[in-house]
């Protein structure tokens, strides 16, 4: 006969109790299975909206996709209005943006991850970091006119737009970059510091090839957010009607979203099919860079 006492039902061991556990097979599987519908749900809603949205454009602009119409600049006959200067003006931008955000970006991912202590005042540069990926984009459009335009006297120019960006898109460079560094294991930095190498050599030759693919993924769809962006560039000059592409860092310039928004606000008929016809150029150039971000990626993954 055995002496121990039951153990009370508000005990652990009482909880942990196989015989008080109720499978209720039936009622998990209509759980999962209903999560699996409303997951399916959401998934689609959001593919029906964007084919409607491409079926849409490609109807209306399809028709104006002609060799003309990219190598046109803009006219107020529709029959000769061209994407030539939009486009040549989306490419410089990017490019500068790129040149200016990636080296910052990257240079402040590393310093905060290997670098810098682990201190409050650490702790606050990058909860500021964080809210400024936040902040919307005409405030950065403001601060550009501010600061760019008139205080460095930099005009309405193709630099000023790319450095307006550039603030724009540096946040999300920098948490991308982090998180990529933070996710490299602390093994590597070890066995090369166990080796001898110092701690540049360690981020150069071990930390940021396997950080790469993350960094310039998380670059390159920052940028191909900045492409799209048209609320900063018109507070800092950008126009709706140019006639040549910029050929210099001080040109005027346009890029194609102020193009596809001044089409878009005249009421004629074929204005609107130009518009459609520059979204579509819009989105294979955008469909072009996140097509660069997957074979870069793909690179230095096999790398590895």
């Amino acid at each position: 006969m055995s002496t121990q006492a039951p153990a009370p039902a508000h005990h652990p061991s009482a909880q942990r109790d196989p015989s008080r556990f109720a499978p209720r097979i039936a009622r998990r599987h209509r759980i999962g299975n209903a999560a699996f519908v409303l997951f399916l749900a959401a998934t689609l809603v959001g593919l029906v909206f964007l084919v409607i949205l491409l079926v849409d454009i490609w109807s209306d602009g399809a028709g104006r996709l002609t060799a003309d119409f990219l190598r046109n600049p803009p006219s107020r006959l529709t029959t000769r209005a061209g994407i030539w200067p939009a486009l040549i003006g989306s490419i410089w931008v990017l490019l500068l943006t790129a040149v200016v955000a990636f080296p910052l970006g990257v240079g402040t991912a590393i310093w905060l991850e290997e670098y810098a202590p682990n201190n409050r005042l650490t702790g606050i540069i990058e909860a500021n970091i964080a809210n400024l990926a936040g902040v919307p984009s005409i405030v950065y459009g403001i601060l550009g006119l501010a600061v760019f335009v008139r205080a460095l006297a930099m005009g309405r120019s193709v630099l000023a737009g790319a450095l307006t960006l550039a603030l724009l898109i540096l946040p999300v460079v920098i948490i991308a970059s982090q998180e990529a560094i933070r996710a490299v294991p602390g093994s590597l930095r070890l066995g090369s510091y166990a080796l001898g190498a110092t701690r540049w050599e360690t981020i150069r030759h071990h930390v940021l090839p396997h950080a790469m693919p993350g960094i310039l993924t998380g670059t390159i769809l920052a940028l191909s957010r900045a492409v799209g962006e048209a609320a900063p560039l018109l507070l800092v000059g950008a126009v709706g009607f140019v006639q040549f592409a910029p050929r210099g860092l001080q040109d005027a310039f346009t890029v194609i979203p102020i193009q596809i928004f001044n089409w878009t606000s005249r009421p004629q008929a074929e204005f609107q099919e130009l518009a459609a016809a520059g979204s579509i150029v819009l989105l294979v150039l955008l469909l072009a860079m996140n097509a660069v971000a997957i074979l870069l990626r793909n690179r230095y993954a096999k790398r590895r």
